[in-house]
């Protein structure tokens, strides 16, 4: 997938299932579909950026439990509203913030960057490889059958998710389950990604502009990773029009 028109139909096509907001009306998401990345080690330019997350997090951590951050508060009480334990099953986020403590992970550029903007921020940012996809984004109530590609003990397996859950998709399975939990190895950034897909969720407290700002940090960052990287950006909220759908 090259050129911002062809990633821009690639987003046009996500969606977000009514299910889900009657869930938490709040929910909004962000999605950045890009191309043209040069993959890389990690640099002195994410490392800056994880140092620079590491100590927004101990701030932020001074004088609260990470369970009273209200980003992650909220998206506690999303996971317990579809039957998932968050004391069991953390969003990414809250993974990342009780990782900080003790240092993120250094992993490649393009993982450091994007973790480093979900501390900073304080927002579950997932990034997928975009070559894995079959088919558009879609953020759905699972029925149970959908296969989810992942590793357990070590081992490839095919696992899937409980009846209800909240789950990102595709045409051939789920790419992320419990919403922003663990993403699948089919679609896993890899250390030759050069398409990617990002999405950041947010709930409230989380405000529309907190969001964005976010979003365009990303976006700034991931234009430094080659110099014809193109980028194509969709917000889905409730009651949005989708594309190509008449006012």
């Amino acid at each position: 997938m090259t050129g911002a028109r062809a990633l821009q139909e690639f987003l046009d096509g996500g969606a977000v299932d009514a299910d889900v907001f009657a869930l938490r009306p709040d929910y909004r998401a962000v999605l950045l579909a890009v191309d043209g990345i040069v993959p890389g080690p990690s640099t002195e330019r994410s490392e800056a950026l994880l140092v620079a997350a590491e100590a927004s997090a101990r701030r932020a951590l001074a004088d609260r439990s990470v369970e009273e951050l209200g980003h992650i508060g909220a998206w506690r009480s999303a996971y317990t509203s579809f039957g998932a334990k968050p004391q069991r099953t953390r969003n990414s986020l809250e993974a990342l913030m009780r990782r900080a403590a003790s240092g993120l992970p250094r992993i490649n550029r393009l993982t450091d960057l994007y973790n480093a903007i979900s501390v900073l921020h304080q927002v579950p940012l997932g990034g997928e490889d975009l070559t894995g996809y079959d088919g558009a984004p879609r953020l759905v109530r699972a029925i149970g059958t959908e296969p989810f590609d992942t590793v357990a003990g070590g081992a490839p397996v095919i696992d899937y998710p409980t009846a209800g859950e909240v789950v990102w998709c595709d045409d051939t399975g789920v790419t992320c389950r419990r919403w922003n939990w663990r993403q699948g190895r089919r679609t896993q950034l890899r250390e030759d990604t050069s398409s990617a897909l990002f999405i950041l969720d947010a709930l409230a407290p989380m405000s529309d502009s907190a969001l964005h700002a976010a979003a365009d940090d990303l976006a700034t960052q991931l234009l430094t990773l080659g110099p014809g990287v193109d980028i194509a950006t969709r917000v889905i909220t409730a009651g949005a029009t989708p594309p190509g759908d008449l006012t």
